[in-house]
């Protein structure tokens, strides 16, 4: 097997039931020559010499290469075992139909075994994206996702969005781009939602568009970025959260981030959203008082630096300076109509919460 280097690699098990496997190819053959009235048809059962593992072990390219190495050294006997240039002749004919019948059963063997690997695979990765979406990263989840082909990224991210109405052909094509990209990914649908979670190395924001681009249809949200697949419940609680709120805003981005919904989320009556709003917002407002007030005159003045100046007794650019810090504190803008409208519902809560 000098011309197979893949063979010489392999375990010497596995070398064993290749060897069985041709064996009992040349069995059937010597068979069929003694009986040649039946058709030269190769038994799928001679690869049932080998466990179905090996299918995974031996590619069928492998396996190709396999049957010619064979049949070129039977071409290269067929002299020292015939007796006539006749026998000769028909022994290379035969060889070569049932060598092409060899290669149609193993083509059989692996479309079976890859329609049984992809049933399989299904049926686990519906098992993982359910037990994500319900809380649950151990060590069952994770060696499952390691089968699938989870491998170590960087940053993991879960998307949510409404089922696609169309066929499953863009699955496929998502699955397929993100191998390509060298992505980790995971689709399942969970109650009415579509999930995926997906990692990945370097910059995140490419990676996570690319998938957005391949699911139709429909607003999708991003829950927060995670370092690894024991956070994923946790991003996907939050993306699945957010996405009824999705709707109130009309114009939001695609994918729009849980965070972004904040506001609609909490008038929605999210009681999650409720506690990160005051936590993001308020309390950081709340212990700066002058920031505070600033923000609360601005909302109040219809966001006008020189009304809220002129209430506050302040120079506008005061009144702008502080506005600059309030965007610091919080990660909201107050200028923009959203995060505007974050602030106030922040403040209405958590004036709500101290009375």
């Amino acid at each position: 097997m000098a011309s197979l280097p893949w063979f010489n690699a392999m375990p010497p098990e596995e070398r064993s039931y290749v060897g069985l496997v041709v064996q009992a190819a040349l069995e059937e053959f010597a068979s069929w020559l003694r009986d040649p009235s039946r058709p030269p048809k190769a038994d799928p059962a001679i690869f049932a010499a080998a466990p179905r593992a090996l299918a995974r072990a031996v590619t069928l390219q492998q396996t190709v290469q396999l049957i010619r190495v064979t049949v070129e050294v039977l071409e290269a006997a067929i002299p020292t075992i015939t007796a006539t240039d006749a026998d000769a002749d028909a022994l290379e004919h035969a060889v070569l139909r049932y060598s092409r019948e060899v290669a149609f059963a193993a083509a059989e063997v692996y479309a079976a075994a890859a329609e049984e690997r992809g049933a399989w695979d299904a049926r686990t990765e519906a098992a993982v994206v359910d037990a994500l979406a319900r809380g649950d990263a151990g060590a069952a989840v994770l060696t499952r996702a390691s089968a699938l082909g989870w491998g170590a990224p960087t940053w993991v991210a879960a998307l949510a969005g409404s089922p696609p109405t169309q066929d499953g052909a863009w699955l496929g094509e998502l699955r397929s781009a993100a191998r390509r990209t060298g992505l980790c990914i995971l689709v399942g649908e969970y109650g009415d939602h579509l999930l995926a979670v997906i990692g990945g190395d370097g910059p995140s924001e490419s990676s996570i568009r690319q998938v957005v681009d391949g699911i139709p249809g429909g607003p999708v949200v991003i829950g927060p970025l995670v370092p690894d697949l024991t956070g994923a419940p946790g991003a996907v609680a939050e993306a699945r959260a957010a996405l009824p709120a999705a709707a109130a805003w009309p114009d939001a981005p695609r994918p729009v981030s849980s965070s972004a919904l904040l506001a609609e989320r909490v008038v929605l009556g999210e009681e999650f959203a409720r506690h990160q709003l005051v936590q993001e917002v308020f309390e950081p407002l709340a212990a700066r008082p002058d920031l505070l007030v600033t923000a609360a005159a601005y909302l109040e003045v219809g966001s006008a630096v020189e009304a809220a100046a002129r209430r506050l007794f302040l120079h506008p650019n005061t009144v702008r300076y502080r506005l600059g810090r309030i965007a610091d504190v919080t990660g909201r803008n107050m200028s923009s109509a959203r995060g505007a409208t974050d602030v106030q519902v922040a403040l209405v809560l958590g004036r709500g919460q101290q009375r």
